[in-house]
């Protein structure tokens, strides 16, 4: 058996390691390479990529012909630089020597050109791959880095956090050498120093510390992100201390919110970028939205280099440019990006208990963890061991397991204590109906009702609600009419008057608390979003659950979860504003749905969380950004969301030869022994040595 490598993942530093290409200095792009137009500030003395990115725009956009907002009386004509393919690199690359070549102490002396002509230190042993030149992605730019580098570049420079920002006075001297932005120079004062203006990209003090506040005060879902508030100091303004996966979920969610204020030349191109991370860490990727973004992020950063000054555009600010290609080639970013690794890494350093035996910590934790995530793969059903569970519905196939009905095929399950509620008349009625007209297996009858009354079912809501669940127990009960399905009979005889009332359901991928419970937590877990119908029809509703119940229909063998919920006012303008270009969702918190509809099927929820706007956006008072979440465990395609197993069902035994694929994870002779006692199963003797 071979392996094949088929790219590599890492950081931007250890890319330059394993590349052989250094990202230190003017040359640092990996796909400009020596194309690149960055040059040195000279007050800054740094590497700077402003003005760089117009090349990449269309030959008639307006932005190559602006003598002003760009570098001063600069018309750009050229075209981006050209991609260079395997075999183009192999040629230079060839006459390189590899590290174990040149010796300990001359492989770090630089070549003739570098920096200048080049940026090779070495020729990486990869190449003596004999297919490496004619991989198309050798090498992946990580996103996860790049988006929190980025993230933190804008937002201390927005923050204008001290020592961090790099809208500093050496970036605002070359800024008046390089560009006609007058009121962002320098200004004398009367004690002989110089006073830096106050930018419009930049928040006030006062706003800083409204926006670490907001902060403090915000809720997410558990298990979205980590608590944000423990990285925001009110008092002076400043946030330290975020992960990663913060600086995500901030550039791509919360990002349009927090910097609100600002003046739409900068809140706009801000909102962009944030929209771009996020469209492009879609967990499903098409070629026509690849091609879009390809297109728009040169457009982006044009805008943002109007805006900051030629100091905040480093390296970082310019790969961006670049990543939309390598979508097209690798695909979804979340096989190609850091966080699995890192994530891993994490994993094995708070497994070593035993410092004098690193390693051994580490592999001992891991076959302890795949031994867990098998077993509960396979004997979910069983509950013989207390494992992980990585699923709500059991592997086996069994129909006395799983549910045949469409309205109980997302195999949500409750949590905590249950208790009886009597649901009154008009509840009873109302989720019965709601069930009723959301079941695919009862949409036969619907039509049948729909026709034999002439009616469309656009105009004959109320009508609906009203006979048809009567004319439905009548239609079964006739003999004539041959209806044999049980769950349909058990349908039509509606639910009993005591629900089972739950504070918690887990569904969809999702944990769902009522309002009530949510009170006086740090997360919130009560939004729901439900969609709804298609273009020209009735919008999408949101709304916050206000109690979960499981109705118990007679002779059907599984209790259907529904969710009570108060509806917000999804009329346009007056209480949901869309917004146009960027697709956000303000919900006016206090205007409610009047018309008397509150439950939904507990599968058809998607969960949502609102956001306040800062205190200085007087002009959203009242409002809340609504944003959805995506679910764990799922994978969201064509609006269908299918499971994520753990590993492949093609790749998978079936059940009777589940304990040879077991040996070959419980490799540890101890650990087996417990295996064959608990599940009563005998290995051979060259089972064991295997």
């Amino acid at each position: 058996m071979k392996a094949c490598l088929t790219w590599t993942i890492n950081d931007f530093p250890a890319y330059g390691m394993l590349s052989g290409w250094g990202t230190q200095g003017k040359l640092a792009c990996p796909h400009c390479m020596e194309h690149t137009d960055a040059f040195t500030l000279k007050s800054g003395h740094k590497n700077s990529w402003f003005d760089c990115h117009r090349r990449f725009l269309p030959s008639n956009h307006s932005f190559r012909r602006s003598k002003r907002s760009f570098l001063k009386n600069r018309v750009v004509t050229n075209e981006p630089p050209p991609i260079s393919t395997g075999k183009d690199i192999w040629a230079v690359i060839s006459n390189f020597p590899k590290v174990t070549e040149i010796g300990w102490e001359a492989k770090w002396k630089e070549f003739e050109g570098y920096g200048v002509d080049h940026n090779w230190k070495k020729r990486s042993i990869f190449w003596d791959l004999p297919y490496w030149k004619d991989n198309l992605l050798r090498h992946n730019l990580d996103v996860m880095h790049i988006e929190k580098n980025v993230f933190d570049n804008i937002f201390n420079i927005v923050m204008n956090v001290k020592d961090k920002t790099k809208d500093n006075e050496k970036a605002r001297e070359d800024l008046a050498k390089l560009c006609f932005r007058g009121d962002l120079e320098l200004q004398p004062l009367e004690n002989g120093k110089n006073g830096k203006p106050k930018a419009s990209y930049s928040l006030t003090k006062s706003e800083a510390k409204l926006v670490c506040k907001w902060l403090k005060e915000l809720r997410m879902p558990d298990g979205y992100a980590s608590n944000l508030s423990r990285c925001a100091n009110v008092e002076k303004g400043t946030m330290h201390g975020m992960k990663s996966h913060d600086c995500h979920v901030f550039m791509e969610c919360l990002l349009p919110i927090a910097f609100h204020s600002l003046p739409d030349l900068v809140w706009k191109p801000l909102t962009e970028l944030g929209r771009f991370f996020k469209d492009l860490c879609c967990n499903t990727l098409r070629m026509e939205d690849l091609i879009k973004l390809d297109e728009n992020i040169p457009i982006i950063i044009c805008k943002l280099e109007r805006i900051f000054p030629p100091g905040f555009f480093d390296s970082m600010e310019h790969l961006p440019i670049h990543l939309a290609k390598e979508a097209i080639l690798g695909g979804p970013v979340q096989y190609r990006w850091m966080y699995p690794f890192e994530r891993f890494m994490g994993v094995s350093k708070r497994a070593v208990t035993n410092k004098a035996r690193v390693e051994g910590s580490i592999c001992s934790d891991y076959i302890h963890r795949e031994t867990n995530y098998f077993c509960s793969h396979y004997f979910n059903s069983f509950r013989l061991l207390p494992t992980i569970n990585l699923s709500n519905k059991p592997h086996l196939d069994n129909d006395d397991i799983l549910p045949t009905m469409s309205i109980l095929q997302s195999g949500g399950r409750p949590s905590g204590k249950s208790r009886k509620y009597f649901i009154s008349d008009k509840e009873w009625k109302s989720s019965h109906v709601h069930v009723l007209i959301n079941c695919d297996e009862v949409k036969p009858y619907l039509d049948i009702f729909l026709e034999n009354h002439s009616l469309d079912i656009e105009d004959s809501s109320g009508r609906i609600h009203i006979e048809f669940p009567i004319w439905l127990k009548k239609y079964v009960n006739e003999e004539t009419n041959g209806v044999t399905n049980q769950d349909i009979i058990a349908l039509s005889r509606s639910p009993a008057s005591m629900a089972i009332s739950w504070n918690m359901y887990f569904i969809n991928g999702y944990k769902f608390h009522t309002e009530e419970w949510s009170k006086g937590r740090k997360t919130s877990n009560c939004g729901v979003h439900v969609k709804g119908l298609a273009e020209g029809g009735n919008t999408d509703f949101y709304g916050i659950i206000k109690h979960i119940f499981e109705l118990d229909y007679i002779g059907l063998k599984h209790k259907i979860p529904v969710f009570y919920c108060e509806w917000f006012d999804p009329t346009r303008n007056t209480g949901t504003k869309v917004h146009p270009q960027y697709k956000t969702v303000d919900i006016k918190m206090d205007k409610r749905y009047r018309p008397y509809d509150p439950f939904i099927l507990a599968q058809n929820a998607r969960q949502v969380y609102y956001v306040p706007y800062p205190e200085m956006c007087r002009d959203m008072r009242g409002w809340c950004a609504a944003i959805t979440t995506k679910p764990r465990g799922r994978v969201e395609i064509d609006n269908i969301e299918d499971e994520v197993p753990y590993q492949s069902d093609g790749m998978l035994p079936a059940l009777p030869n589940v304990e040879i694929e077991a040996i070959s994870c419980l490799r540890d002779m101890s650990q087996l022994d417990v295996f064959e006692e608990i599940f009563d199963c005998s290995t051979s003797e060259a089972d064991r040595g295997h």
